[in-house]
């Protein structure tokens, strides 16, 4: 055991103050200089983690503190990004499970406490934000004990210390009575109470792959623990893949250890240290590094299987490539399987058709978020509504069921209630809290997409919404998720504000006066389940009898905008949503009105 180490990794539901935990450890740590100026949440280094204020990506850290050194990885919250927290546990060997003191276990604390315990992993509680109003730490932490009891912890993982404090604030105290000074309390159950990474520094060196990084420098970088020997600069090891079992021979040029929010250069390092290893033509995470060429492969966890699947598309509207220079076939693939390499959770295949790809993910969220990246590197694909991957045991049809938890205002129970019974839901329990109405219910992964837009319509944006994969289970037939028609123009050209009058009597709008449309693109939407064709180009025509000033006071309703998931699951199969680094637009699978006339008669004479 290498006494100087403790590699711990922070986990809880999205929001609970995770990333500003790790900052106050930092500074607490001596990180940063007494006068230096850093960033609120500074580890979400992603524009898109700072924009969105959630974790996405593990990061790794390292904190000094009384001559040791604790390795830090934040975790993101959100179930979307599981394969992330996999990876994470596996470098670790201890947990810190964080638990706002006013909302409590959330659907995700049981989804990343469940890994923590099937690790078989130390647990630290930390009961944060207890400055908050209305906050219950006492009840809060009974309700951890009751979950880890469900979840079959064992009695050392019951028993274990608790820590109280508020992060933002920066202290931390093992009894609610003592007082608020630092974050030394939890620095020093962490020492007490995690153990020394398990390590053997007299065998062969063997490290097993649990992230990879990238740099323009050298290359792919191998990061993990060492869980036996040593490794320095220059040596020679063995890759021994995961899938294969091949074994190719690589020379380490580079070594890094993580140091405060970035990495430093070593020359060596030993049994227990999380380092990162560069000098590979090809590695993957789940991948051996090893010292003798007949080491065996050490075995990685599987880690949750996709439950949906979206297409995305090269672009061929025609505003093609305006916005975005990367916009061929052959560009898109290569950051698509680019992205696969680096992120286990999604899978990357070639579909039947030309210049479209097949991604398998854990949720929508997941693939917006790489939409989103790609979209500011300069890409322009199209993206499908996602659909659920299916199985098929016993001649019976599965899909995937989660569970969701759904919190709202008293009033919009009637609301949510009948928007559930049509996605077919069955709710499982219901509880009045003083401020607000939690409901839980079981309900197909089909069902859900959608569902987020509703809630937010539903309780003008006040209802909160959490789900975690179940299991498979029969097919449920039919549903109902989209209760509106589109308006689809009919005309290419800018739009003016004479035509959007008009057609905004019919249904909301999605694009304003002045905004370049084309046929088959959907300009808004309207009450009833049909498309509506709408003229939005049309100019007022101007006569000897009609003088120019008439009409002139045009009032329009200011266009919707729908954020790009928030447009992934609004979407109808027929439709696709347009991604280009300027914009999102929402348009028809096949532009032309007379070819989709032509498809739905064949359809309808097929059956």
């Amino acid at each position: 055991m290498n006494q100087n180490i403790r590699n711990i990794a922070i986990i809880a539901h999205v929001d609970h103050g995770k990333t500003t935990l790790v900052d106050k450890l930092l500074q607490t740590g001596g990180t940063f200089r007494a006068n230096q100026q850093v960033a609120e949440r500074a580890m979400d280094s992603m524009d898109l983690e700072r924009e969105k204020g959630i974790t996405i990506k593990a990061k790794n850290t390292a904190v000094k503190w009384q001559g040791k050194t604790i390795n830090i990885v934040d975790t993101p919250g959100h179930a979307d990004f599981g394969g992330e927290v996999e990876r994470a546990l596996r470098m670790v060997d201890g947990v810190l499970l964080l638990v706002d003191a006013y909302e409590g276990t959330q659907a995700q604390t049981r989804f990343v406490l469940r890994k923590a315990l099937q690790h078989g992993l130390k647990v630290v509680i930390v009961i944060n934000k207890i400055d908050r109003e209305n906050a219950d730490p006492k009840k809060i932490y009974d309700q951890v004990l009751e979950l880890l009891l469900e979840l079959d912890a064992n009695e050392e993982q019951f028993n274990a210390p608790v820590v109280y404090g508020s992060a933002r604030d920066g202290y931390m105290k093992r009894k609610l009575t003592d007082e608020s000074k630092d974050m030394t309390p939890l620095f020093d159950v962490i020492l007490d109470h995690i153990p020394p990474p398990f390590a053997r520094p007299n065998q062969p060196f063997q490290m097993l792959v649990s992230n990879i990084d990238w740099s323009d420098y050298v290359g792919r970088i191998a990061v993990g623990k060492i869980l036996a020997g040593k490794i320095a600069v220059g040596d020679n090891v063995w890759v021994i893949r995961s899938q294969s079992k091949q074994r190719t021979r690589a020379k380490i040029t580079k070594l890094f250890e993580y140091a405060g929010l970035g990495t430093e250069d070593a020359t060596a390092a030993a049994a227990g240290d999380i380092v990162g290893l560069s000098g590979f033509e090809d590695v993957d995470i789940g991948d051996t590094l090893a010292a003798l060429e007949d080491a065996h492969a050490l075995p990685f966890t599987d880690i949750d299987p996709p439950t949906l699947e979206m297409q995305l598309a090269v672009n061929d509207g025609p505003l093609v490539g305006r916005d975005g220079k990367l916009v061929t076939s052959r560009q898109i693939r290569d950051r698509l399987y680019k992205e696969a390499k680096t992120n286990i959770s999604i899978q990357v295949s070639d579909a039947d058709a030309a210049g479209v790809f097949n991604i398998k993910a854990r949720g929508a969220m997941q693939i917006a978020v790489l939409v989103e990246t790609m979209r500011r590197e300069g890409y322009e694909v199209l993206v499908s509504r996602p659909t659920v991957i299916e199985r098929h045991e016993n001649g019976q049809r599965l899909e995937p069921y989660e569970n969701v938890w759904i919190e709202i205002p008293e009033e919009c129970v009637g609301a949510i209630m009948q928007n559930l019974a049509n996605r077919k839901g069955q709710i499982t329990n219901m509880e009045k809290h003083p401020h607000y109405t939690l409901i839980e219910a079981t309900i197909t992964t089909r069902g859900l997409i959608g569902l987020e837009i509703d809630l937010v319509n539903a309780t003008s944006g006040r209802g909160v919404m959490s789900h975690l994969f179940k299991e498979y289970g029969p097919w449920a037939g039919d549903l109902t998720t989209r209760l509106t028609g589109t308006l689809v123009a009919t005309e290419a050209g800018a739009t003016t504000a004479y035509a959007l009058d008009s057609i905004q009597e019919r249904g909301r709008l999605f694009v304003g006066p002045g905004e370049e449309v084309y046929e088959g693109m959907i300009v808004g939407e309207n009450p009833r389940q049909e498309d509506i064709p709408v003229n939005a180009t049309k100019a007022k025509q101007l006569t000897n009898f009609r003088s120019q000033g008439e009409g002139k006071g045009i009032q329009l309703t200011p266009p919707v905008r729908l954020s790009l998931e928030r447009a992934i699951e609004y979407i109808a199969p027929d439709e696709y949503v347009e991604v280009t680094p300027k914009n999102l637009r929402l348009r028809k699978r096949i532009l032309s009105a007379l070819e989709r006339r032509k498809q739905e008669r064949a359809a309808r004479s097929a059956s």
